[in-house]
């Protein structure tokens, strides 16, 4: 039952609302609970504030509702139930017709506003007391919002589509759906856990467990098992960094060369993604051939990241370079020497071009364009994006909203950018018109304050609280194309045990239902919602050449350490394809 359909009821039994309703104090609410499935009444008549604490919760307040300077952080205290530090982990999403906001805390809540005036007022200091909390600035989110990402223009309209609005629906399978039809499941193979999969665009695609390497076929429906296990083999020596008992600890893996070898990034210490090197594994002979190291001027140094030089280098033959990351630096890696050969004897990777920052980009992950233009995301929330010519100054950054960039990924074209972060995912414009009217993209043009205002990808707040307050986001993607004139038609993130989809057409519009009456930067929370029996590793679409005609997707790939499971997606109509 929702709040609307309990305050109907309340109505009709013609209680006396005017003896409750207030009609002076713009704080006082009414309080809704979350429980069993439906909506109750925690408190007919409350009142919320927001309040100034020390950093500890349990500290003494300092301010009450006001603008003083002292250090702190912002709370919000409804009645005696609800006192909840002013942040994203909050998940608030606002219905301005109902004059109504729903958040976690322990649970679900509903605050329900008596006049619009007070809803307004709300909204207006939430969003001040969390943008001073993210920044440490105490000018409103609004205004400095406002001038920093106001342009809406470039925003796609678009026609609305089926998708359908899951406020309040239960987590589902694929396995019921009528439009997500599940094909084919593989058990991880070999011994050890999935740590990653590599998704082919040609025949194969693989998991990554700590002993080796599993080879499945790609198909129209998903990926299926070969019979064919890769197991690391180094002469019997121990593999890369991490290593132990003969065991690669892989937690990155790169495909290359046309999808016959393998790049296995190790990290130095356990819980740390950094790397000193990469192992280059040949998928045909199943062996480990070379075990790279990174070295700049004769000095050791450790990646935290690596991907190809473009979007889909991976499928060229003669590939040799490929891109690293690291907190305050940006590469390019070549497996061959000056003279042009191919290393044989030297383990040591050749840095070609590149810049190591002084200090303070904290580059936490990085993805590359068609064309090999690079977007890099930071712990500080900044997304830079860098141009083919020069990794020393980037075309453009975006401000951010303070959270962590976790993960990062661009549309093929480079118009469109998804950074995910813990509680939401980012979605960015990258299109301008320059000074001559031209239309670029900000990795060609520097933006300056043309940057359009981005959309955020939520969880709606009953859905939040099912994940579970310890399953952050992670891994946010677009469907897979490498092509020119393709468009990307899906966006995939996963929330421990969940994969949540979008539709990319239906978020980029403008028009769209969920933007309407929202203040400040808009959210759309319209997905389509999965759960897997334990966490999940990733969530991937397969390449667009395995969509098929009845299909508006290729299959997407879920995998958890225990097994891989593909989905594919049906014309809608519920009829499973042969």
């Amino acid at each position: 039952m929702g709040v609307d359909d309990i305050d109907a009821k309340l109505k009709a039994l013609k209680l006396k609302y005017s003896q409750t309703q207030p009609t002076t104090n713009p704080n006082t609410v009414k309080l809704y609970l979350h429980a069993h499935g439906k909506w109750i009444i925690s408190d007919k008549l409350t009142s919320f504030k927001f309040i100034k604490t020390h950093d500890d919760v349990t500290a003494d307040v300092i301010s009450d509702d006001d603008d003083d300077d002292s250090n702190g952080c912002w709370y919000l205290k409804v009645g005696e139930k609800v006192r909840v530090r002013v942040s994203t982990d909050m998940q608030l999403k606002m219905f301005a017709e109902q004059r109504r906001v729903d958040f976690v805390d322990n649970g679900v809540w509903a605050m329900r506003f008596f006049k619009p005036e007070d809803y307004r007022g709300f909204v207006d200091r939430f969003q001040s007391c969390l943008f001073e909390n993210v920044t440490g600035l105490r000018e409103g989110f609004s205004r400095v919002g406002e001038a920093r990402i106001a342009d809406d223009t470039m925003w796609e309209n678009g026609e609305e589509n089926e998708w359908r609005n899951v406020e309040d629906l239960k987590l589902r399978s694929f396995r019921t759906s009528n439009d997500l039809l599940e094909e084919f499941e593989e058990v991880a193979g070999g011994g050890g856990g999935i740590r990653s999969v590599a998704l082919g665009a040609l025949d194969n695609s693989f998991l990554v467990s700590d002993a080796g390497v599993q080879v499945v076929k790609n198909f129209s429906h998903g990926i299926h098992g070969k019979g064919v296990f890769v197991k690391f083999d180094n002469g019997g020596r121990n593999v890369g960094s991490g290593a132990s008992e003969g065991y690669l600890n892989a937690q990155k893996a790169l495909l290359m060369r046309g999808e016959t070898n393998m790049l296995l990034m190790s990290p130095l210490k356990e819980g740390k993604p950094h790397s000193s090197g990469v192992n280059q594994l040949d998928i045909e002979t199943g062996k480990i051939v070379t075990e790279w190291k990174f070295e700049k001027d004769g000095t050791e140094i450790s990646m935290r990241d690596i991907t190809n030089d473009t979007k889909g280098s991976q499928l060229d033959p003669s590939e040799s370079t490929f891109l690293g990351l690291d907190d305050n630096r940006l590469s390019q890696w070549d497996m061959r020497d000056r003279r042009g050969m191919v290393q044989s004897n030297s383990p040591v990777l050749e840095w070609t071009k590149g810049h190591q920052f002084s200090r303070g980009t904290n580059f936490q992950c990085f993805a590359t364009t068609g064309d090999g233009s690079i977007v890099v995301g930071s712990l500080d929330g900044k997304i830079r994006l860098y141009s083919t010519t020069s990794m020393r100054q980037a075309k453009t950054a975006f401000p951010g909203l303070g959270s962590p960039i976790t993960h990062v990924d661009v549309t093929y074209d480079g118009k469109w950018i998804l950074g995910t972060t813990d509680t939401y995912l980012i979605l960015i414009c990258t299109l301008f018109t320059d000074k001559d009217g031209k239309t670029k993209t900000g990795f060609s043009g520097r933006m300056g304050s043309k940057i359009p205002a981005p959309r955020l990808l939520k969880l709606t707040p009953v859905d939040s609280h099912t994940a579970g307050k310890q399953n952050k986001f992670h891994s946010g993607r677009f469907s897979w194309v490498t092509e020119s004139g393709k468009q990307e038609r899906h966006l995939v993130a996963t929330v421990g045990k969940f994969s949540v989809i979008w539709d990319f057409q239906q978020v980029k519009n403008s028009a769209h239902e969920c933007y309407r009456n929202q203040q400040g930067l808009k959210s759309c929370y319209c997905y389509k919602l999965m759960t897997k029996d334990e966490s999940i590793i990733e969530s991937r679409f397969m390449h667009d050449k395995y969509a098929v005609s009845d299909s508006p997707e290729a299959p997407l790939v879920v995998a958890t350490p225990q097994k891989v499971t593909s989905f594919s997606m049906s014309d809608g109509k519920g009829k499973r394809r042969i």
